[in-house]
C-alpha cells in the first residue's frame, strides 16, 4: 500500500521513507492539504497531514468522497481537524499524543533569551559592522519570577529549566503537577501569576476553554517590562491586543512561535509576495518581539518521534488496534 503524506519539510522527507520504508511505500508532497489540494487524495485509504493543514468540513467530504478512510497527523495539536465531522463520514483520526517536550522548552527559552538580550538586533548590528552597545542591554533572570501557563510535560521540561537559572516559579493548571511543586512552584491563579511574573511562557492546549486566554485584561495585568512567550498555540494570544499594548510601549519582549492567523502563511515562502495580514505586518515590526514559524518542535529527536509514532498509528489502523493517539476511531464494520 502507498500512504500519501502532505506537508513534508525537505528536512523530513529522508525520516518518513526511512520510517516507512519496512512497511508501506509513502509519496511526500511539500504542498499542505487544503480544499485546492485535497483531490490529490483520491484512491489513498490512507493519508498523513501536517499541523498546518485545513481538515475542515469541505476537506473531509472531498477526502472521504475519494476512498480515504484514515487520517494520520503529524502532529500533537488537532484543533485543525473537524472532528464531528470525520466521525460522521467514518473517518479514523490519529494524532501523536507525545513527542519530545524537551524540543519545545529549549526553544521557548531560547525565544526568551533572545528578546532578553536583544540577540536579533545585536547580530543585524554585527553584519553592518555596528558594534554599538546602545539598547542591547538584558536583565538577569535569577531571582525574577517565571510564570508557566500549563503545567504538562513541556510545562514541566520549562519549568526545570526556570529553576536552573535560579527563578523563582509560579504555575498555573487545572491540576498541579508534582515534579514541578518539587521544584518548588507555586500554583496561584492566573491574575496573580500575571502580576507577579517577570516571564510569562504558554504551555497550555488551545482549546475553548483557553481561546484567547491572553486577551486585553491578562494583559493589562502583567508588568510593563515582562517578557511573555508562546511556543504552543497561536490562538492563545488576542494578537490585536498585544499589537495594542505593544504600541503603548510596554512589554521587554514578546517571543512567539506561533500566531492565531498562521494557516497559509507559515512554512510556506512568502518573501515575494504581499501579505494581507495586517497584524502580523504590525506585529514583526516591533523591535522587542522575535517571530518564528512555529519550528519550537523542529529538532531531529522530536521528528523522528513523530513520524515513528505516525507509522505505528497506520499499522494500528490496519491491525484493528487502538491506542490512546486516536481521536476518531474507525467505523464499525456493517
Amino acid at each position: 500500500m502507498e500512504i500519501l503524506a502532505f506537508g513534508v519539510q525537505a528536512d523530513e522527507r529522508p525520516l518518513v521513507e526511512k520510517a516507512f520504508a519496512p512497511h508501506h511505500d509513502v509519496r511526500c508532497l511539500d504542498v499542505f492539504l487544503s480544499e485546492d489540494t485535497a483531490p490529490i487524495a483520491a484512491g489513498y485509504e490512507i493519508i498523513s497531514t501536517s499541523v498546518n493543514a485545513s481538515l475542515n468540513n469541505r476537506v473531509l467530504q472531498t477526502l472521504a468522497a475519494g476512498g480515504t478512510q484514515m487520517i494520520a497527523q503529524r502532529s500533537t495539536g488537532f484543533n485543525n481537524i473537524d472532528l464531528q465531522v470525520a466521525e460522521r463520514l467514518g473517518l479514523t483520526v490519529a494524532r501523536v499524543s507525545y513527542y519530545s517536550p524537551y524540543s519545545v522548552a529549549e526553544f521557548a527559552w531560547t525565544l526568551a533569551m533572545a528578546v532578553n538580550r536583544r540577540i536579533v538586533r545585536a547580530s543585524n548590528r554585527t553584519r553592518d559592522f555596528d558594534f554599538r552597545l546602545d539598547g542591547l542591554m538584558g536583565r538577569d533572570l535569577r531571582g525574577r519570577t517565571a510564570g508557566v501557563l500549563g503545567t504538562g510535560k513541556i510545562g514541566e521540561a520549562f519549568t526545570r529549566i526556570a529553576h536552573g537559572f535560579g527563578m523563582n516559579l509560579l504555575g498555573w493548571d487545572v491540576a498541579e503537577n508534582p515534579e514541578c511543586v518539587a521544584l518548588g512552584m507555586k500554583y496561584v491563579d492566573k491574575d496573580r501569576l500575571f502580576a507577579e511574573s517577570d516571564l510569562i511562557s504558554l504551555h497550555v492546549p488551545l482549546l475553548p476553554a483557553t481561546q484567547h486566554i491572553i486577551d486585553e485584561s491578562a494583559l493589562r495585568a502583567m508588568k510593563d517590562d515582562a517578557i511573555l512567550v508562546n511556543s504552543s498555540r497561536g490562538g492563545l494570544i488576542d494578537t490585536d491586543a498585544l499589537v495594542r499594548e505593544l504600541r503603548a510601549g510596554r512589554f521587554t519582549g514578546v517571543g512567539l512561535d506561533v500566531y492565531e492567523a498562521e494557516a497559509g502563511l507559515f512554512f510556506l515562502d512568502k518573501s515575494l509576495e504581499v501579505v494581507e495580514d495586517d497584524t502580523l505586518a504590525r506585529l514583526v515590526t516591533f523591535p522587542n518581539v522575535v517571530v518564528t514559524s512555529h519550528q519550537a518542535y523542529y529538532t531531529v529527536d522530536a521528528v523522528s518521534q513523530i513520524i515513528e509514532t505516525t507509522v505505528q498509528n497506520v499499522l494500528d489502523y490496519q491491525a484493528g488496534r487502538r491506542s490512546e493517539n486516536v481521536l476518531v476511531p474507525a467505523a464499525p464494520a456493517s
